[in-house]
């Protein structure tokens, strides 16, 4: 990347903040979501999470990292990978780059081809795309609960232990 590209985003991440993000996702989002996923983990073994951040922090930036590699980074911290089942996955959406991230844990990734996960990138995108930030999260959270629904249904007499939180994580 050119030193102007890489001014150009460094500007454009510093330049969103915390009012970017409860914009795009205000409160009466954050608890209609909050309930969707609970909803959805009543009907399969997987834990599902929404991450949203306005900008990278300056040590990813620094290193010109990408939406990818703080996706990653954040599935780990917010302990996606540590379910019973190895079939968490996490709903990254990087703001400042527009850019989107689906990480799987490995129980339900080898399930799972990449032209399915691309495909409900693209759902996404093209909500977000057209200001439709809560139709687009609300289609991925069905496409995610369906795919944990055909690979880890939860059994009919089970009781399910809810292992993370359900509400969106807001990084401000």
């Amino acid at each position: 990347m050119g030193l102007w590209k890489h001014l150009q985003r460094l500007v454009k991440h510093c330049w969103l903040d915390a009012s970017d993000v409860r914009r795009a996702v205000p409160a009466e989002l954050v608890e209609q979501l909050t309930r969707r996923v609970g909803a959805s983990e009543q009907r399969h073994t997987g834990e599902i999470r929404i991450c949203i951040e306005a900008g990278l922090p300056l040590s990813y930036l620094r290193r010109n990292a990408s939406a990818r590699e703080r996706a990653v980074m954040l599935f780990g911290k917010l302990r996606v990978w540590d379910t019973e089942h190895n079939n968490g996955v996490l709903i990254y959406l990087l703001l400042a780059d527009h850019a989107i991230e689906l990480v799987a844990d490995r129980g339900l990734n080898a399930r799972v081809s990449p032209a399915e996960w691309q495909e409900m990138v693209g759902h996404l995108g093209t909500a977000l795309q057209a200001g439709q930030v809560e139709q687009g999260l609300t289609t991925a959270l069905e496409e995610v609960s369906a795919v944990l629904v055909q690979h880890f249904p939860l059994a009919f007499d089970s009781m399910r232990r809810d292992e993370l939180p359900n509400a969106p994580v807001l990084l401000l």
